[in-house]
């Protein structure tokens, strides 16, 4: 015998896809209606501010000379030469800053790119973007700041960063924010 459901008396609820449960309804913040957009305009222009103090933090930690590291410093284009010259290092919390560090200067990509493009909610082009921006970074830091230079294993730590925070959190609130492409 086939089962028959009746829309409630309030007419037909939003399902949030062709495989959701009956009476499943859209998340808040991508129902319409006047409050639920304000909610989301409201998330976006938080999501964009943070944006904005994120690149300017990262530009003061980035981009600040060092002259006094200036015959210190070379480049790394090994993948893992840093984190062992790190992780070799008898203070365990230097390196642990050096490398907890890194970690979360990604972190911010994984979150507020899926939040800001629906486009970028999927972990490869969080990964992939993240990637080429600190990259542009290291660039930067190697050509035009005095006491820093090129290295690989940041850019590997700061990518890695970025992808478990989208992974952890990124993707999910880019999907309660974001309908799902067609």
């Amino acid at each position: 015998m086939a089962r028959t459901t009746t829309a409630p008396a309030d007419g037909p609820r939003a399902t949030a896809g062709p495989d959701a449960p009956t009476g499943a309804r859209e998340p808040f913040l991508r129902r319409r209606g006047l409050l639920p957009g304000l909610v989301r305009s409201a998330v976006l222009l938080v999501a964009l501010a943070a944006t904005v103090t994120f690149a300017v933090a990262l530009a003061r930690v980035t981009l600040v000379p060092s002259p006094a590291s200036r015959d210190l410093v070379h480049a790394n284009l090994r993948p893992g030469a840093s984190l062992r010259a790190y992780l070799d290092q008898p203070a365990v919390r230097a390196a642990a800053q050096q490398v907890g560090g890194n970690l979360l200067l990604g972190v911010p990509f994984g979150l507020l790119l899926p939040v800001l493009f629906q486009r970028l909610r999927g972990a490869l082009a969080v990964t992939a973007l993240t990637a080429l921006v600190m990259v542009t970074v290291e660039v930067a830091q190697a050509a035009l700041v005095v006491g820093r230079a090129f290295d690989v294993d940041d850019v590997i730590l700061n990518t890695t960063g970025a992808l478990l925070s989208c992974l952890l959190l990124g993707r999910r609130l880019g999907r309660a924010l974001h309908a799902r492409h067609a």
